[in-house]
């Protein structure tokens, strides 16, 4: 009986060294703070351990955790649909720490990034992060949104328009186009 546990927390171990750096780059862009997103995937990998049995036995692992953080993030902000995810100036905001294989945290404009992005709304920002950053399917991301594939698509419509809007972005995307 004690080496099914011991297993169980093996393979549990295991998913959670491999995924840590998607599950922290996903939590990060959807609550724009590094603690916060800390915080995020430890609650969700908390909940998942307690079910890792059915987690684990899942055809997809990962997307069923990426749905638990989802879902955790979500409920949080449930609370306070107005509310914006960033601080309303820079110096109350926590930058995230560089991870040199991570393409998005080489770009020069980053931070003018991650500002745009707090603006969005929570469902909005979600539809973006699955669908742009997480690369996932507008099938997948609904699935992980817990929500219908023309809501995706029409929040993540409606959240790149916005962030096509930003005057930061758009100097961003100008100065690129000059090169």
């Amino acid at each position: 009986m004690g080496d099914g546990k011991q297993t169980r927390d093996e393979e549990f171990q295991s998913f959670m060294v491999g995924r840590w750096p998607r599950l922290m780059r996903t939590a990060f862009l959807l609550t724009g703070e590094q603690h916060a997103a800390e915080d995020l995937v430890q609650s969700t990998l908390e909940q998942v351990y307690t079910a890792w049995r059915r987690v684990g036995a899942a055809d997809d692992p990962e997307a069923y955790v990426r749905r638990v953080m989802i879902n955790a993030h979500a409920r949080k902000h449930r609370r306070r649909l107005r509310e914006f995810l960033a601080p309303k100036d820079d110096s109350g905001l926590v930058r995230e720490v560089a991870d040199t294989g991570d393409r998005i945290a080489q770009a020069d404009d980053r931070g003018a990034l991650l500002e745009a992005l707090a603006q969005l709304p929570a469902r909005q920002r979600e539809a973006v992060v699955l669908r742009y950053w997480e690369d996932l399917t507008e099938t997948q991301a609904a699935e992980a949104m817990g929500c219908s594939v023309g809501t995706v698509k029409s929040s993540a419509a409606k959240g790149i328009a916005k962030l096509r809007a930003i005057p930061a972005l758009a100097e961003t995307v100008t100065r690129e186009r000059r090169k």
